[in-house]
């Protein structure tokens, strides 16, 4: 099969081809978000058909991030070495292969190996398409928004993913979810040989094995521990398998720093613009994710709206981030890209000083509202930073820096649902005071429930009397809230201090032209 010549046009009537091929680039980076979400709303479907037991339940939505973040560094330089064309192709073959043979799992076991294989394919997808973006559009402003609409397209893609995946279990089975990547994966199997340029390192290297290894040693425990803190708490078990991932963290540090042709160029992080933008993106992620935690626990136990409903509220907020990721592209024209960056960060801050000092009882208007600018200057912020991020590099070390984009996304996104879920819990159950009549009248069991979580408090009051299921759920919404303020005080100061960080390091970035 003869390929088609590659030719990057300049002019802006120019470049067909590269924008075919960033929309076949689009396929991947939508199924990849859409399945990031959708399995939520199909794990009840799950558990009915299969019949898992709870922590085989964990495993099947585990098992895929733990891959995935094991693998996007070496991924990364796997495509700058092999070609991240080829890369792509081979990841979009086994993600849909994987996926077609998941969607029929007879067993929990199966399910939780595909899920683990989804993780393997996916890790070659996402640093992929990022860095071929980095090549197909050589020139900033079209590079700029290509990054916009990467972003755009991820973020949309997140947004409607429980939508979608509630509508294919209502209307077909638990399995539609995975085996929907089929059709959506075959026009990128059949026309990416033909539009998409390849593109690879012309001096990789030799591959190391020993740094995959350590790679994954660092990333799978640090990942699971993060995830065991966030459900589970403050205890030996996390802390001594983060401490685990940090030792081999520093092992596989030590190890890049010696090698002559490194995975991971550590030298990339001696850039202050490289660095400083991917700290803004894991902190716009940190906070963005920890905000969803807690407003989904608001919408759905305190204001008793169901998931879907719930979800549907917040489309606004996360239609008005794809718009502003779209928005900033010709707005850096004008303005710095720092100065952009730094006001991104500066809106969620905002967005966050709404929670903080606002009274949350009145219904959802004020927390949907800080939604809406927290989700405008992470959009902004995520769509410039990324485009820094591929700009500060050499083309032929795209992928390492798209993978550590990527990585740093996974990241943020842990930390941001273990840290603010974790204080969030905790000072949930320091403040909680129960009427004395509530535990009078609940059993023992049901009251131990209800000094855990808020969704304890909200099932207990469902047992109750009128009267006493009123002041319960006063009292939950209470300490719940005096958590809230809590969260949201310590993340406006993250948010305030990485817009100062931005607004000093990347203030020399000059406008686009």
């Amino acid at each position: 099969m003869r390929q088609l010549p590659h030719r990057t046009a300049r002019g802006p009537k120019g470049g067909v081809r590269d924008w075919l091929a960033l929309g076949l680039l689009m396929f991947p980076v939508l199924l990849v978000a859409v399945d990031n979400t959708a399995l939520t709303f199909a794990l009840p479907a799950i558990a009915r058909s299969l019949d898992p037991s709870g922590v085989q339940l964990l495993w099947i939505v585990d098992a895929y991030a733990l891959v995935l973040a094991g693998l996007l560094v070496a991924m990364g330089s796997l495509g700058d070495r092999i070609g991240r064309r080829r890369l792509l192709l081979i990841g979009t073959t086994g993600f849909t292969a994987v996926s077609a043979a998941t969607a029929f799992a007879p067993s929990a076991e199966w399910l939780i190996a595909g899920r683990a294989g989804l993780g393997l394919f996916g890790a070659m997808l996402m640093p992929s398409t990022l860095s071929l973006i980095r090549n197909i559009f050589p020139d900033p402003n079209r590079r700029r928004l290509a990054v916009a609409i990467w972003a755009a397209g991820f973020s949309g893609g997140a947004a409607l993913g429980p939508i979608f995946g509630g509508w294919l279990v209502e209307h077909f089975w638990w399995g539609a979810v995975l085996l929907v990547a089929v059709p959506i994966m075959v026009p990128l199997l059949l026309f990416g040989p033909f539009f998409i340029p390849e593109s690879r390192d012309p001096n990789p290297g030799r591959p190391d094995t020993l740094s995959i290894l350590l790679s994954m040693l660092t990333m799978v425990p640090a990942v699971y521990g993060i995830k065991e803190l966030a459900t589970e708490g403050p205890g030996t078990a996390p802390l001594a398998i983060i401490a685990f991932g940090t030792l081999m963290g520093w092992a596989f540090v030590r190890r890049q720093q010696r090698l002559a042709s490194p995975l991971l160029d550590l030298s990339l992080f001696r850039n202050p613009v490289f660095s400083t933008a991917i700290t803004a993106n894991v902190l716009a992620l940190f906070s963005y994710n920890g905000f969803i935690l807690f407003l989904a626990q608001h919408l759905q136990l305190l204001e008793g709206m169901s998931p879907s409903a719930s979800g549907t509220a917040m489309l606004p907020a996360l239609a008005a981030m794809v718009m502003a990721g779209l928005l900033v592209v010709p707005l850096v024209r004008k303005v710095r890209p720092g100065f952009v960056v730094a006001g991104g960060l500066s809106l969620s801050a905002a967005g966050y000083g709404l929670v903080t000092l606002g009274d949350h009882s009145s219904g959802p208007g004020l927390l949907l509202g800080a939604l809406l600018l927290l989700a405008v200057g992470v959009g902004a912020a995520e769509t410039i930073s990324n485009d820094l991020i591929l700009g500060a590099v050499p083309p032929a070390r795209s992928g390492a820096a798209a993978a550590i984009s990527e990585t740093g996304y996974e990241v943020g996104s842990l930390l941001g649902t273990a840290v603010l879920g974790s204080i969030l819990t905790a000072s949930y159950q320091g403040q909680l005071v129960l009427p004395a009549a509530v535990t009078a009248a609940a059993p023992a069991e049901a009251l131990a429930g209800t000094r855990e979580t808020l969704a304890g408090a909200v099932e207990l009051a469902g047992t109750l009397p009128a009267p006493l299921a009123e002041a319960l759920a006063a009292a939950a919404r209470a300490a719940f809230d005096s958590g809230v303020h809590i969260t949201a005080a310590i993340a406006l100061v993250l948010m305030a201090a990485a817009a100062v960080l931005s607004a000093v390091v990347l203030r020399r970035v000059p406008r686009a032209r």
